[in-house]
């Protein structure tokens, strides 16, 4: 009895301290977390901004999963603060010019890279010096890089100079070789996001719309960087197509870069530019760190508001990590601003590729219901706003998208495995049932799909294809019959899709907040950000217990250890968790 008494004393004890320790190490934690969200930095006179962009920017700050374990995180800045920083620089005396140092690729798509590079071009407007220098330069990092006033490159470095390409992982033959069918229906004949799963390469159709959509970005990519280093496009097409960047010194003979240097060269050439005595260290600033030590010009006298919801990521049913658009979460928080009285506008800014369809109906609902209310709503569009990303679009008053948007898609697909023939042949595992009606057992991976059962999946998909048109048709003003024209799961890039009337303007955010306040009638409002974003503290708490995004901290192991090719096993991953109609983004481009 007494041992009995002693082992329940033991736990009691045990389970006490346990809790005792989980409770101080949160607050231990909160302190430090908390203390990362304060605006502590303070910049000195001569400074320079440091400008690095290697990790993954998202379009509303920490609206994404960080791949750091930290117990004093920083904020991961969006793209919209990031252009804000960077026009404050510009205007404050301390800043002296940026460093530009994108020594670890570009974390962003060729849109958003347009908004970041069109932010320098503009800085560079307030007189002050833009140095850019890496050890070797990506095709998205020269991009950035080519804007500077001067171009370094490490002796040893070069650029990777070769054009664009759309790369798609085609898995036909390997299912067939361990007995797994992939039952696909899809409505569109430019929905090519099955198209790995029943070919073993790109159909001519998508072969056309890959082309049309690669072109025109590749030629806005070319003129850009040719009017900033004053070499025409013909010229810089020939230096990709013949792979002539091979050294450093061809840069330099070239015109693509200034002069060859190492970094403490580099240093004493910002001392000189900015008046600072040699033998003084030259005082450098993160991104990070000076947005931190000012903070954002709000007009709280005006009651007036428009509200910028974020909607990036996939759209996903019922729940979600951070950085994706989940319905459930979506429509509460535009109810939300449907009901504030106060929230005269909504600038919806769409960076996904979609996902679920009836995800995307359900906040295409509520979307609708904030326009019979009386909220004027804009889009502006990010990387892309394809598919789900176009549904929950396209209702609006106003559709703005950036010159690289991809967009469209507009075309629905349904996809499930038939596993029958691994489970008998390769496996030798056999299947029975009893049935109390003909179809019981459902459309599942270990029974051949009926012609029945396929007409039915194939009846459903073609008619969420036509529920799809019929909400474009009517957002844009438009007949069925000329959307399915354009539509057909077909994607096209900014320019063109507005001259098909896909959208309105070809313009940037800030354009879209301008058409959203003219609509409105507001010439003072307040700008307020959804969704709203955890505080430090939480998300700590979130990766401790496994809360967080991709399973806490082991998930984002796997994110740092997979670097660049992450962004395809999120792809896989989505794909795997797919349920019901899929309207959908098939690939994945990386212009680096």
């Amino acid at each position: 009895m007494s041992q009995f008494l002693k082992n329940v004393f033991a736990s009691c004890l045990g389970v006490t301290l346990a809790f005792v320790l989980l409770f101080f190490g949160i607050l231990f934690f909160g302190v430090l977390a908390g203390s990362g969200g304060e605006k502590n930095v303070t910049v000195s006179d001569d400074t320079v901004l440091h400008l690095t962009f290697g990790q993954p920017v998202p379009e509303q700050t920490n609206n994404i999963t960080s791949s750091k374990f930290s117990l004093n995180p920083k904020d991961i800045l969006g793209l919209t603060d990031i252009v804000e920083t960077i026009d404050h620089a510009a205007k404050d005396d301390k800043i002296k010019g940026i460093y530009l140092n994108p020594e670890n690729g570009l974390g962003m798509g060729m849109a958003s890279a347009t908004t970041v590079r069109k932010a320098i071009v503009k800085f560079k407007e307030s007189g002050k010096f833009v140095i850019a220098n890496s050890k070797y330069y990506t095709q998205g990092a020269y991009y950035l890089a080519s804007a500077a006033d001067t171009v370094y490159v490490n002796p040893l470095g070069s650029i990777d100079f070769h054009g664009f390409s759309a790369m798609i992982p085609f898995f036909k033959d390997m299912l067939d070789r361990v007995g797994i069918k992939m039952e696909v229906f899809y409505a569109g004949d430019f929905k090519s996001a099955t198209e790995p799963f029943r070919l073993n390469q790109m159909t001519d159709k998508n072969r056309l719309q890959m082309r049309e959509f690669l072109e025109p970005v590749y030629a806005n990519f070319l003129a850009e960087i040719g009017a900033s280093r004053k070499i025409d496009v013909a010229t810089l097409r020939q230096i990709a197509d013949g792979l002539k960047v091979r050294t450093a010194e061809d840069a330099v003979a070239l015109g693509m870069v200034d002069r060859i240097g190492y970094t403490d060269e580099i240093i004493e050439q910002m001392k000189r530019r900015m008046g600072v005595d040699a033998k003084k260290e030259v005082k450098v600033v993160s991104l990070e760190d000076y947005a931190s030590s000012f903070t954002k010009e709000k007009d709280y006298k005006s009651k007036d508001k428009i509200a910028l919801v974020f909607a990036e990521g996939d759209i996903l049913m019922n729940e979600g990590d951070r950085g994706t658009i989940v319905d459930q979460k979506y429509v509460k928080l535009i109810r939300e601003i449907r009901k504030d009285d106060k929230i005269k506008a909504i600038v919806l800014r769409v960076n996904s590729g979609g996902g679920s369809a009836i995800a995307s109906e359900n906040i295409w609902r509520e979307l609708q219901l904030a326009k019979e209310a009386g909220k004027k709503i804009v889009v502006s569009m990010g990387d892309y706003a394809a598919s789900g990303g176009y549904y929950i679009a396209c209702n609006a008053d106003k559709i703005v998208a950036e010159p690289n948007t991809l967009t469209g898609s507009i075309g629905v697909f349904s996809m499930m495995p038939n596993a029958s023939k691994l489970f008998d042949e390769k496996l030798g595992i056999h299947w029975d049932t009893v049935k109390t009606a003909k179809y019981s057992t459902g459309v599942n991976p270990f029974y051949d799909i009926s012609p029945v059962e396929a007409a039915q999946l194939q009846y459903s998909t073609e008619a969420m294809y036509a529920t799809f048109l019929k909400r474009v048709a009517d957002g844009r003003h438009m007949t069925t019959d000329s959307v399915h024209q354009i539509a057909q799961g077909r994607v096209w890039v900014g320019e063109r899709a507005r001259q098909i009337g896909l959208v309105d303007e070809v313009g940037d955010l800030d354009r879209a907040m301008a058409i959203a306040a003219e609509l409105s009638g507001l010439e003072k409002y307040r700008l307020v950000e959804y969704p709203k974003q955890i505080e430090p503290l939480q998300e700590l708490i979130n990766e401790l217990t496994g809360e967080g995004g991709d399973k806490g901290i082991q998930g984002k192991a796997i994110e740092k250890e997979m670097a660049e090719i992450y962004p395809n096993y999120k792809q896989v991953k989505s794909w795997l968790k797919m349920q019901g109609v899929q309207a959908r983004l098939p690939i994945i481009l990386n212009f680096n």
